[in-house]
């Protein structure tokens, strides 16, 4: 069990541990408070009177009470009353220029926008990447284990995860929204859990849910009457409104939006017009090359090659996805300042990785530039400044340590993230100097401040991007003589991680498959959770 403070583990600290670490005004706290009160004034009452009358018997007693008394005196100066609470947004498939803020003139995230101000954003910040198709899975596993991608189950088996150490340290734990490592590993962390959904994805009116059940146990699925993302703000701002436990609270919220079906509701489904939204920058009608991945589920859902027509008209959909979501969440917030707890609250918004919708001709998250693999990732709250950016480089599972640091929790042994708090007090301005990112076993990649390479070994293929430069990843610079000994270092670099990580992918094949692909009128078959109006549209 990992605690607040290591003298906890002792049976003497196990008799006065007060609840969430803090004085409160239950009866047990006043208890302790009583005996706060005695480990730290009696000794030096005592200590006094006899120095006054100078017993020198007596006092030396004292002093030795005094200096037994000592770990009970450090804890309770630890157990402050303003350790913080944690409310944790979590969006699906969000790419970082989704919000208005950061410079996209064409979407509307207001309470983004204000979040963005009010602390501090990590502009590259990563996922690491998956062994799936299924990103999310992966990227949910780093982020609640603070490990690293070789190095997690994605089942969570075995492995202390973020809500579970909060919960063992005194926090109210309460989850809601996609959860997607399984029923055991949400039971094992959250005290509290309503309107779950353990799956992928699905159709968001749709959504199969659950509730925790006090022993652990789930209730039946049934299906949400409401739109996914109203569903789960609701879940959260019902845990809000009625709170009344005296210790302090952790709140996820894992919205499963902008994830398709991007079927955004009708208000937000006509707030956009697709002819007046701009083409990705990198947009292609097709990759040009094979990946490795090219006709998974995701890439599906738009036929090749892609029209700038249906990429307009598919991002209406996802903005509209994204600005329905801003909305609850600034439902969540006020809500938050409602209870007048929000002083008192750090607030962390952030995605699991993000999305191509367009970019070098594809649609999913099963590849390694830019676009795909960063997040947004926000912090606000006590001590944090207001309206900063850093560029540093960070991972997702790097938000583990930060949270345990916030709230004066000790790190937990496994955990491989780096806490981001010395970075926004200006003690350091990194916590690493280059990122590491795998798919499959058909892509890895490496990258520094400013150049990145990604390595395809099915088709011994390498792209070399200088980012600076060229931060779209359009020029390929592989090939250029003039940059044959940074290709070397950035493969050095790229092996150095993974023995680091423990991937033992070889970057080259002795049989490689053919670079070229063409998916012109390939055949699709829509996924079960598709609207029959995007079937329609796009199938």
């Amino acid at each position: 069990m990992y605690e607040i403070l290591d003298w906890q583990n002792s049976p003497w600290a196990q008799g006065c541990q007060l609840s969430a670490g803090q004085l409160r005004t239950t009866a047990a706290s006043r208890h302790a408070a009583s005996f706060s009160l005695f480990c730290f004034a009696f000794p030096h009452l005592v200590i006094f009177l006899c120095a006054m009358r100078k017993s020198k018997a007596i006092f030396l007693i004292c002093l030795a009470v005094e200096f037994t008394l000592v770990p009970f005196q450090a804890a309770l100066a630890q157990s402050k009353p303003d350790r913080p609470n944690v409310l944790f947004l979590f969006s699906d498939d969000q790419r970082t220029d989704t919000i208005a803020a950061y410079g996209n003139r064409h979407i509307r995230t207001p309470s983004l926008d204000r979040l963005v101000k009010q602390g501090v954003s990590f502009r590259r910040a990563y996922c690491m990447g998956s062994m799936r198709g299924a990103v999310c899975v992966p990227s949910r596993a780093m982020l609640h284990s603070g490990r690293t991608l070789f190095r997690v189950p994605m089942d969570l088996q075995g492995v202390k995860i973020l809500p579970e150490v909060l919960r063992q340290t005194g926090y109210t734990t309460f989850g809601t929204g996609k959860w997607h490592n399984k029923e055991e590993s949400f039971a094992r962390g959250f005290s509290h859990g309503k309107s779950v959904f353990f799956g992928g994805m699905s159709n968001h009116l749709k959504v199969p849910l659950q509730d925790l059940k006090s022993d652990g146990t789930y209730t039946q699925k049934a299906p949400g009457s409401k739109f996914s993302s109203e569903l789960f703000a609701d879940a959260v701002i019902n845990f809000l409104k009625n709170y009344r436990e005296d210790r302090p609270f952790f709140a996820y919220v894992a919205f499963s939006a902008p994830h398709d079906p991007r079927m955004p509701p009708k208000k937000y489904a006509v707030m956009y017009e697709p002819s007046k939204l701009p083409l990705p920058i990198n947009f292609l009608p097709q990759h040009p090359f094979f990946n490795g991945h090219m006709t998974g589920r995701d890439e599906s859902l738009a036929a090749w090659p892609r029209t700038p027509e249906i990429i307009r008209g598919q991002t209406a959909e996802y903005y509209g996805m994204i600005t329905q979501m801003d909305y609850q969440i600034g439902r969540i917030i006020k809500a938050l300042k409602q209870t007048g707890q929000a002083k008192n609250t750090l607030i962390i918004f952030a995605s699991d990785h993000g999305l191509a919708m367009g970019s070098h001709g594809l649609l999913g998250k099963q590849n390694l530039y830019e676009h795909s693999m960063r997040a947004p990732l926000i912090f606000v709250g006590p001590g944090i400044p207001e309206d900063q950016s850093s560029h540093a480089l960070t991972y997702l599972f790097d938000i583990f340590p930060t949270i345990c640091q916030l709230t004066g929790i000790q790190i937990p042994d496994g955990v491989e993230g780096q806490s981001l708090v010395p970075i926004w007090q200006d003690k350091q301005k990194s916590v690493r100097d280059s990122i590491f990112t795998a798919f499959s076993t058909v892509m890895r990649a490496v990258r520094n401040d400013r150049w990145k390479l990604i390595r395809y070994p099915h088709i011994n293929k390498s792209q070399l991007f200088d980012l600076h430069n060229d931060p779209h990843e359009l020029k390929n610079l592989a090939d250029d003589p003039d940059q044959e000994d940074r290709v070397r270092k950035m493969m050095a670099l790229l092996q150095r991680w993974q023995k680091r990580v423990d991937d033992q992918q070889e970057l080259t094949s002795a049989n490689p498959q053919p670079a070229a692909i063409d998916l012109t009128a390939k055949e699709r078959k829509p996924d079960r959770h598709q609207p029959e109006w995007i079937i329609r549209k796009y199938f």
